[in-house]
Parts: structure tokens; sequence; C-alpha cells
């Protein structure tokens, strides 16, 4: 029985197997989500680790146009609300003032029915003029928002329009300078290098205390686990279940690793 147990153990030491290629953490394809010309593609950033300037520029010429004026249309709007807000405040003053005189001629018995009219006809002038400035005041108010949702919906299309990609690796652009870009349209590929994944597929009986179990690599143990494993089977390897390893990018990115849990 001990001899048979011993024959048992290194079976039981040793993991499955596997073969797993260095991948990026994430590779996302870049698309498009304005219209527009391209003018501008760096193409020597092709390959590298992106910097702060403009990878891809779409055309933004006339997005720019537009902001410089309504952005001066804003300034302009601001200034006339200012000064119909002074001019409402004294025609507020001037309401009351006829409202009180009417008030007061028409209570009294002694005036003529000549005073009484001009004293109404001075404190509907004075309302209606109230009116029509509130009137104005309310309508300047909604240009501006209106002006003000113009100049943000303006400044994120120009962002847009350039696309930056500081610290990721540009993969591949897609691209061409000349070229109509439309929404959707894939512009470039670029891989986040701030970490390395491997994809292993697991058999069911692997799974068994999955979380107590460490990775090796190439027969070295790297102190981490399995970072996540998808509960169903795979859709081509319809017997095994997936499994990511997320490490430190140590390895030369797409090499071939051997990877073992146990």
């Amino acid at each position: 029985m001990k001899k048979l147990l011993l024959l048992l153990l290194p079976a039981l030491m040793f993991g499955k197997v596997h073969y797993a290629k260095v991948e990026p953490l994430e590779r996302a394809t870049i698309k498009s989500s304005v219209a527009g010309a391209i003018t501008r593609v760096n193409l020597s950033a092709e390959g590298r680790i992106a910097g702060e300037g403009v990878v891809i520029q779409i055309d933004d010429a006339m997005d720019r146009a537009s902001l410089t004026s309504s952005q001066a249309s804003l300034m302009l709007f601001r200034e006339t609300l200012e000064i119909n807000s002074e001019i409402l405040k004294g025609l507020e003053e001037t309401y009351r003032l006829k409202r009180g005189y009417f008030d007061r001629v028409n209570a009294l018995t002694t005036s003529t029915k000549t005073q009484k009219d001009n004293a109404y006809s001075a404190f509907v002038a004075a309302k209606n003029q109230l009116l029509a400035t509130k009137e104005k005041v309310a309508n300047l108010k909604k240009q501006i928002l209106d002006l003000e949702y113009k100049i943000k919906m303006l400044q994120d299309s120009i962002a847009k329009k350039s696309i930056h990609l500081k610290g990721r690796y540009l993969y591949k652009i897609m691209v061409r300078a000349g070229e109509f870009a439309s929404p959707g349209m894939p512009l470039a590929i670029a891989d986040d290098l701030s970490k390395a994944k491997l994809t292993i597929y697991l058999d069911r009986d692997e799974l068994q205390d999955i979380k107590k179990k460490r990775v090796y690599i190439d027969g070295e143990e790297e102190g981490i686990a399995i970072s996540r494993i998808w509960r169903e089977t795979d859709e081509k390897f319809i017997s095994a279940y997936r499994a990511e390893i997320i490490l430190e990018p140590k390895y030369p990115f797409s090499s071939l690793l051997k990877v073992e849990v146990k």
C-alpha cells in the first residue's frame, strides 16, 4: 500500500502541461466616432509605444472656425443679457410706481375720468414694457444655453478628431491621409502592454481546488494564481474551460510558454 502511494505521489504533484502565447493585457480597435477627411497620419508611431502627439488627425478646421464664432457670440449674448437685466430692474420699479399711482387715482372720488384713464394707460404701458423685457431676457437665456451646448458639442467633436494613444503600443494604423473617416470606421489597433496575459484551457478535473493551485511557467513558480476562469466550456474547445493568467510583462510578447497549474 505504501509502495502504491509513493508511485501515485509524483502524479499528484505535477499538473497537466499547457502552452500559451504571451499576449497584451488588452487589444483594442480604435474606431472613429466622427466623420471627416483624414489630414494626417503618423506612420512612424506604428510598432512603438505612442507618446503625447497626435497619431491620426481628422479635419477639424470648420469645427474650430464655428467654435471661435460661437464663443464670440456667447460673449455678446451674455453682455446683452446683463444690460437687459439692468433695464428690467428699472422697469419693475417703474411698473410698481405706475401701478401704485393708478390705484390711488382710481380710489379717489374727486379724480376725473380723464385722470383715471391716463393713469390706467400709463400703468398698462409700463406693464407691457416690463413683460416684453422679461420675455427678451428669457429668450437671451435660452440662446445662451443653446450656444453653450453647441460649444460643448464642437469641443467634443474637435477632441475626437485628434486621436491620441499615449502609453499604448500602436500595433497597426489602418488608414492613410486623404481617406474619409465615417463613424464606426476602424482607425488603428492599440495594445495595453502594462501587463501580459496567458490563455489556457483546463479540463474539468483541473478545476478541482483551483484557488489553492499556483502557476508554474517553464517549470518556475510565478507566485500567482489563475486570474479568471470561464464557468462554461469554450466554443472551440468544447470540453475545456478557458482560463486567463495575468502577469508582469517580463516575457517577450508573442513568445510561447509552458504553463502548469498545480
